[in-house]
C-alpha cells in the first residue's frame, strides 16, 4: 500500500497530511507533510481551510487516526483521500525533522 501513496504523492497539488500531535511530527514525519493534529479540537475548522478538490494523503504512526481523519475529511467535501495503512511504521522511505 504504501508504494500506491508514494505514487499518489507525485500528483501534482497533492496534500500531504500528518495528524499527529506536534511531538510526534518533530521527531520526524514525511518530507513535505503539512502537521494538523486529528485530535486537536480545531481539526474540522483548520482542514476547512484547505482545498477540498485536491488529492489529499492522509497518514499517523499505525493507520488508526489516519483513517478517523480520512473519514472526516470525506465528510467535508474532499473527493479524493487516501489513508497510509500501518502508517509511518510502514513506511519504507527515511523520515525527515525538517
Amino acid at each position: 500500500m504504501s508504494a500506491q501513496f508514494a505514487e499518489g504523492l507525485r500528483q501534482p497539488g497533492a496534500v500531504l497530511l500528518d495528524v499527529r500531535r506536534p511531538d510526534e511530527f518533530a521527531a520526524g514525519h514525511l518530507p513535505g507533510a503539512v502537521n494538523i493534529e486529528v485530535t486537536a479540537p480545531d481539526f474540522a475548522q483548520r482542514i476547512a481551510k484547505l482545498d477540498n478538490t485536491r488529492p489529499t494523503y492522509v497518514y499517523c504512526r499505525s493507520g488508526a487516526r489516519s483513517a478517523n481523519a480520512a473519514g472526516q475529511l470525506a465528510t467535508a467535501g474532499f473527493a479524493q483521500v487516501a489513508n497510509l495503512l500501518g502508517g509511518v511504521l510502514d513506511w519504507p522511505e527515511p523520515l525527515t525533522t525538517k
